[in-house]
């Protein structure tokens, strides 16, 4: 919540700077994002419980739907990007909240190495919540209020829901919903940052997504 509130508080103050460089960070978080999950949650996801690829795909499959079912419910052009753009972000950082609390339940290294990524992705993310409120006509300081309520608050909210179940997970259980936060990550990465990087591609911003995987390695071999 601080990181993202530090996101919107910064583009308020810095727009033109914000704007310039919000690539890089949504690169680098994506790199995160896709490795970490692939590489270090879901092996402890299989091993938990076998059909653990199951739970990632349906993890994938509701933010895809959830995406389009947003999407459906608005019909005019602007209208739709403002609400898309506000509800997405409100969905997924509620789910950020679940990811938190599933993943250091499973082991703090995989709370960590997933916490990394969504920390940075939570930066560009008040950026980019802030500056599609100020697109859709909100004034700056009202802007900055329902950013926070809808990219900062969320996170935290969904952490509190889901912790107090989780520690009642049996391990097949855990090993499920840590599938399912690992289609969750895929989506989030391969579908809401990569994309938009891409239709405002910078001159080496894919360094930044290097970086991102190169990051996971190196704390995957250091554990």
């Amino acid at each position: 919540m601080i990181i993202n509130t530090i996101g919107i508080w910064v583009v308020y103050k810095n727009k033109n700077w914000v704007e310039q460089n919000k690539e890089y960070f949504m690169c680098f978080a994506a790199g995160v994002l896709i490795s970490s999950p692939l590489i270090i949650a879901f092996p402890e996801a299989i091993a938990k419980n076998n059909n653990a690829g199951f739970a990632a795909l349906a993890g994938f499959i509701f933010m895809f739907f959830s995406n389009r079912f947003i999407r459906h419910k608005t019909k005019q052009e602007e209208l739709a990007f403002g609400i898309t753009a506000i509800e997405g972000i409100g969905i997924h950082s509620l789910i950020d909240g679940i990811v938190y609390s599933v993943t250091f339940s499973v082991s703090i290294f995989t709370g960590i190495v997933s916490g990394i990524g969504l920390i940075v992705h939570e930066f560009a993310e008040g950026a980019i919540t802030f500056s599609v409120l100020v697109k859709g006509g909100v004034k700056d300081k009202r802007a900055f209020v329902y950013a926070f309520l809808v990219a900062g608050l969320t996170t935290p909210i969904g952490a509190f829901i889901v912790y107090p179940f989780v520690s009642n997970f049996s391990s097949r259980i855990l090993g499920l919903a840590l599938g399912f936060v690992v289609g969750v990550l895929i989506y989030i990465s391969a579908s809401h940052l990569l994309p938009e990087v891409k239709t405002n591609e910078k001159e080496h911003s894919y360094i930044a997504l290097l970086a991102g995987i190169t990051l996971s390695l190196f704390i995957m071999a250091s554990k």
